[in-house]
Parts: structure tokens; sequence; C-alpha cells
């Protein structure tokens, strides 16, 4: 196994502090590019080449994201997600050579928060980075601020409070990204949002290259809360299905 380097050291990250990012990638001249970009975007940046060394890293390290390739020696980034997603919930950046959504959905499924597929640019990489990091920290926010009150359409029940949801009583599990997306549906129901918009309000991310993104999330969240309480509008976008009144 690789060992991996750190290029800093001390106390995890806090709000206002360096945020941390560890790079799983075992292509050295990707690793280079990536952690080159990421350094002097201010992050702080550790590496590791392989399954392993990756979830040892960030036991070790405590991440505050990861961007995690997902063709790995050791084993995958798919069991690495799920592996460091076990100890504690990071945001995970996944890159795949592959344009291949059920690699993609796979990846959301076990705690991705978002996908890259190679080639990419370097500041679109960074952008997403800045997204996913400010996304937590919204997330953060709205806990010691919670919006009051459970949302209730139908089966479905939203908790604001306890960023929980729940369909005929049962607790379904979502990502951060997923949450913050079923939250912006639920917003306007029945209203269709389109791809564009959805973009700005979750990814906070105004390029229109990043929709089909959104499309991999949609396809994720109705797997988990029914495929039939989120209607496409095709060429348009989505909108949350609510029962008649």
């Amino acid at each position: 196994m690789e060992q991996t380097h750190t290029t800093h050291h001390g106390a995890a990250a806090t709000p206002g502090a360096q945020r941390r990012v560890l790079v799983v990638e075992d292509d050295a001249t990707i690793v280079e590019a990536i952690s080159a970009r990421l350094r002097a975007e201010g992050f702080l940046v550790q590496t590791a080449t392989d399954g392993p060394a990756a979830v040892d890293a960030a036991e070790a390290w405590q991440p505050d994201l990861m961007v995690l390739d997902v063709m790995l020696p050791g084993f995958d980034g798919l069991e690495v997600c799920r592996r460091v997603q076990a100890q504690r919930p990071v945001p995970v950046l996944m890159l795949t050579a592959r344009d291949d959504e059920t690699d993609m959905l796979v990846g959301l499924g076990v705690g991705a928060d978002d996908y890259m597929t190679k080639p990419f640019s370097m500041r679109e990489l960074a952008a997403r980075v800045h997204v996913l990091l400010r996304r937590v920290e919204r997330a953060a926010l709205a806990a010691v601020t919670p919006r009051s009150g459970i949302l209730r359409l139908g089966e479905l029940e939203i908790d604001h409070a306890q960023r929980r949801v729940r369909v005929r009583s049962e607790d379904v599990h979502l990502t951060p990204t997923e949450f913050d997306l079923l939250v912006c549906l639920a917003g306007t129901p029945r209203a269709v949002l389109s791809r564009e918009q959805l973009l700005a309000e979750v990814w906070d991310w105004a390029d229109a290259s990043g929709t089909r993104t959104v499309d991999s999330h949609i396809k994720a969240l109705r797997r988990k809360i029914g495929a039939e309480r989120i209607r496409t509008v095709h060429g348009v976008g989505y909108a949350l299905e609510t029962p008649a009144p």
C-alpha cells in the first residue's frame, strides 16, 4: 500500500479555518494537477493512491471533503465511500473515467454528493469543491437555526429541523444533496423547476453543463422516495407531485 503524504498538520478544520481536502486518485499526473489547483485555492491537501490508504487517511486526517476516483487499486472508490461514510459523514466529489449513468447512480447511492466525468477542467472541479463545502456550512447553520415545523405532503414527511424524511412513517436515508434537492422541489409543490433553477438553488452552480448531475440525483432520489412522486417535464425540468386536495 502506498503511503499518503500530508502537506500540513494540525487540528481538524473549524469554521473560518483552512479546509482539508483528501484527493484519492491513482494517476500521478491527475493527483498533482488537482492538488496544485486546490492548494492554489487555499485548501490543505492530502493524497492517497489506493483504497486502503484512502480509508486510513480519512480516519486519521478527518478531511472536510474528499475528491474520490472510482477506479482504484486495493478496492474501488465505491467501497472507500461506503467505509468512510460509515465512520463519519464527509461530502464526496466522485470522479469517473466512464460516462456511465449506472456508475453515477451507484456512487450517489453509497453517499457521494456529486460526480464529474473525466476529462474535466480544474476550474470546474475547484468550483464544485467550493459549492459542496458551502452546502455543508448551510446545513450546519440550518441545524442551529432550523425552519420550524414538519412539511407533510401525503405520505411524504420532511422534517426540516432534523433534516429527516419519512415515507409512510418509515425513515428514508438521504444524502445532504438529496435532502436539499427534495426541499427545493417541496418549496413549490407541483410547480415545474428547470434543471438550471435546481442547479442554481441546490448546487450554487450556474453552468448548464451540470444539468446531468441534476438528472442523476433526481433518479437516486426517486429510488428512495418513490418514482411516482417526482414528475419529469421533458425539455424543462421536474416537479414534486402531491396528493389532490
